[in-house]
């Protein structure tokens, strides 16, 4: 029956985004957009000292979600409100994140920032939230169509930068393998979309394998084994995320196959961090969680001092491999000027 309940108010999200004068959101195309180093243009930051915000996160058990965590702690702390963090137990409990957000909207707070386990699974709450006149701002990574305002890096670019490497690093060509996150997620779709799209404007590749992993890293593994056995002469693989990513690098090390195999995650966790310091993981698509929790709370307190935010901003990410890793490593200021430097590099 829950599963009933979601998969119907999937299918009403789009007409209920008309509904409230917004067209279904893309954030990748979403024509009312900013870039994250652009927010200063909207005015001065608010007085916030005292205010309380509301975060529901995936879960907690994922490195990605702790380091956003740690980024909503520190805005905080240099503005002077409060953030209350709860999660779902995983990144599969849809219903327990979903009575997260309920307790919520009741609780006091000035706005609610969301990661959703899915595209679905909070909009009831998005909407008795909308009835309370509480803002609500969707971060990373899965997409609400009808949300307001969403914070979040362009998730096909994740794709695009792992396959330009394996590009730049293999012109002969090979043989891939992609890891997919969970079905039918946004943020899942985007990224497989975006690498497959570049890899066949490549000559010499082929993806012979495309599994879903859930962002499971047990699953991960199991996956990556049956793909190896089957593709002993495999160059690479390309995982939606950096705990997939990691199930899929010790699949290769058993496998014999380190060195032989590159693997390029997503997300940027300090896991993967050390992975491919130790010379194990090849790289990740990093998207600068705890940037992007100071940056997303600065965006809620903008909107509920009512200052007129763009529907989408959009956050920094980089591959990030042995040979750059320094570069981004510092703390948040030095991540920031790297950052900054990149994107007025790309203009």
């Amino acid at each position: 029956m829950k599963k009933m309940l979601l998969a119907a108010t999937a299918a009403l999200m789009p007409l209920a985004a008309l509904a409230q004068g917004l067209p279904p959101l893309n954030p990748d195309t979403d024509a009312s957009r900013i870039e994250w180093y652009n927010l200063q243009n909207l005015g001065p930051m608010p007085d916030v000292k005292g205010q309380s915000y509301g975060v529901v996160l995936k879960t907690l058990t994922n490195p990605y979600w702790r380091q956003l965590a740690d980024g909503y702690k520190y805005g905080a702390a240099q503005s002077g409100s409060h953030v209350t963090v709860q999660a779902a137990q995983g990144e599969s409990d849809q219903i327990g994140q979903l009575s997260i957000m309920e307790n919520m909207i009741d609780g006091g707070y000035k706005g609610l920032l969301i990661s959703p386990q899915t595209d679905a699974n909070l909009v009831p709450a998005i909407a008795e939230a909308a009835k309370a006149n509480l803002p609500v701002v969707d971060v990373d990574d899965a997409v609400v169509p009808t949300i307001a305002h969403f914070v979040g890096n362009v998730q096909r670019d994740n794709g695009v930068r792992a396959a330009k490497w394996f590009i730049a690093h293999h012109p002969e060509g090979g043989k891939l393998a992609i890891i997919e996150g969970q079905a039918g997620v946004f943020a899942a779709i985007q990224r497989t979309a975006g690498f497959r799209e570049t890899i066949a404007k490549a000559k010499g590749f082929t993806i012979v394998a495309s599994v879903p992993g859930n962002w499971d890293r047990e699953l991960s593994y199991n996956d990556a084994t049956t793909i190896l056995q089957q593709h002993p002469d495999l160059i690479g693989f390309y995982c939606n995320n950096d705990t997939m990513a990691l199930g899929v690098v010790a699949a290769v090390k058993d496998a014999h196959l380190l060195g032989k195999v590159q693997v390029i995650g997503t997300d940027g966790t300090s896991d993967a961090y050390a992975s491919i310091k130790a010379g194990e993981l090849t790289g990740t698509v990093d998207s600068f969680p705890k940037l992007t929790g100071v940056i997303a709370l600065e965006v809620i307190e903008r909107i509920v001092a009512g200052q007129n935010v763009p529907r989408v901003v959009v956050t920094p990410q980089a591959l990030v491999t042995k040979s750059n890793m320094a570069r981004y490593s510092g703390g948040l200021a030095s991540q920031e000027a790297a950052l900054k430097q990149d994107a007025a590099t790309q203009q």
